[in-house]
């Protein structure tokens, strides 16, 4: 006899209390943060960790990011802060930003894949801020789609991809950054950065020198969301020039949404087009990536065409997470 899991119902609400009751009870909660919504678990408890990896089908060698409601929160949890990282966490906490720091042993390794430095962060939203003061302990949280999915920025996102898998959905609004958190770590002396995110390389740099970035393609990560493959809708995104592929596409009958930047390409559909930002704004930019790859994902079409932005501010960011989705 095949027995089959009895899906659960999936609830959105702004009760405090009882996504608190829920965590406590090693259930997975899904909260607001100002870059997505993510999939949050008890960071210490190792059956909650596994809730995660396999409600996401996330690969067991992904780590995960650490959240804590403020920096003294971090201490019990890390053996060492470098003075550099410090410096970041004091001018970027509460924010977009995670640092990589080595772990205690508190740490599940289930959370770390094995690594002996743990990713850790105090995001930016005041509902999932007060609830993390409210726990004693910190939440394991990645975002809250099926791996390698784009990222929900909103609580019906998380529903759309996993109702009946969890329990319920902290709603607090749309995502304000709407990209993943800057990864951040140091080593021998050297400030390195592991994954572009929703702090610009710029403003870190002000504060510590010179960064090394790290290509965000490996097999093996070291750090949350380095694999090359990621944040993919499951319609095909074509990045290049899109007036010439507008041309070719249109030629061959092939039907296309277009992800543009900031022109606005007139003779579409309403759904057939996303202008990411028509003033230009890298961080509007940002804010409607994953809505509006999702949008487009969910239209019926055969292509995604896509253009990179250019190479600052968030922009940089914003062209990773599009040549990840590309790269599928």
């Amino acid at each position: 006899m095949t027995f089959v899991k009895n899906k659960i119902h999936t609830e959105i609400g702004t009760d405090l209390n009882l996504a608190a009751d829920y965590l406590k009870k090693g259930e997975l909660v899904a909260i607001p943060t100002e870059t997505v919504y993510g999939l949050a678990g008890n960071a210490l408890d190792t059956n909650a960790v596994l809730k995660i990896y396999q409600t996401k089908k996330r690969p067991s060698f992904d780590p995960l990011i650490v959240h804590v409601g403020g920096l003294e929160q971090v201490y019990p949890y890390v053996k060492e802060f470098p003075e550099e990282l410090k410096e970041l966490a004091e001018a970027f906490w509460p924010g977009p930003l995670t640092l990589l720091l080595p772990k205690q042993s508190i740490i599940p390794d289930l959370v770390t894949s094995g690594l002996d430095t743990v990713g850790i962060r105090v995001p930016h939203h005041p509902l999932t801020r007060e609830l993390l003061m409210n726990l004693d302990f910190p939440l394991a949280a990645p975002s809250a789609n099926p791996f390698g999915y784009i990222s929900p920025t909103k609580a019906t996102h998380v529903v759309d991809q996993l109702n009946g898998e969890i329990p319920y959905v902290l709603d607090g609004g749309d995502c304000q950054v709407g990209l993943e958190s800057t990864i951040v770590g140091i080593e021998q002396g050297q400030v390195i950065v592991y994954r572009l995110g929703g702090v610009p390389v710029k403003r870190i740099e002000d504060r510590v020198g010179p960064l090394l970035i790290l290509p965000q393609s490996s097999s093996n990560p070291k750090a949350p969301g380095m694999l090359k493959s990621h944040y993919a809708p499951q319609t095909p995104i074509v990045l290049g020039n899109l007036e010439e592929m507008i041309v070719k596409y249109s030629a061959n009958g092939i039907p296309f949404g277009v992800l543009s930047f900031s022109k606005d390409y007139g003779r579409f559909q309403p759904k057939q087009q996303v202008v990411l930002s028509k003033v230009g704004d890298f961080e509007e930019a940002a804010r409607n990536l994953f809505s509006g790859m999702r949008m487009l994902d969910n239209t019926g079409l055969a292509v995604i065409l896509a253009e990179e932005l250019p190479e600052e501010n968030l922009g940089k960011a914003i062209n990773d997470r599009l040549r990840r989705a590309a790269a599928k």
